[in-house]
């Protein structure tokens, strides 16, 4: 078993952190190889980061921080302090099902840009897409 995989699969908190990783890597143009060139690793290695197989040692998340030019909070937004279900209540948790691709990161950066009635135009237009569940390039 890899470190950080328990029985059910990756730890939540590693999963946030290397997703945190890919959306900031796809927003800033560069790719798994160009960050794993830039941190002395290969581009599988990053793979499993950004999947939460294994986890960013500190020192790695701290050069990652640095090669970004971010703040190492930054990895962790959006984490909440408590366990769903123990200090919360009915509250979502944060769904790292999808994956991150250039434009679903466009999307998440632009839609702020949108007054509220066009967010949620454009929202209830994301929806009435998905649901027709149309084949990719069509």
């Amino acid at each position: 078993m890899a470190r950080g995989v328990a029985e059910d699969g990756p730890h939540p908190v590693d999963r946030h952190v290397g997703r945190r990783v890919c959306e900031k890597r796809i927003s800033l143009g560069y790719n798994q190889s160009d960050l794993g060139r830039a941190l002395g690793l290969t581009f599988q290695q990053i793979q499993k980061y950004e999947k939460g197989a294994n986890r960013i040692s500190a020192s790695k998340l701290w050069d990652i921080a640095r090669f970004f030019k971010v703040d190492i909070g930054y990895f962790f937004q959006g984490l909440t302090a408590g366990q769903l279900g123990v200090a919360e209540d009915d509250a979502a948790g944060f769904d790292h099902d999808f994956p991150a691709t250039r434009h679903s990161i466009e999307i998440a950066r632009l839609a702020p840009q949108l007054s509220s009635r066009r967010q949620k135009l454009a929202l209830e237009l994301i929806r009435e897409m998905a649901a027709r569940d149309e084949p990719e390039g069509a």
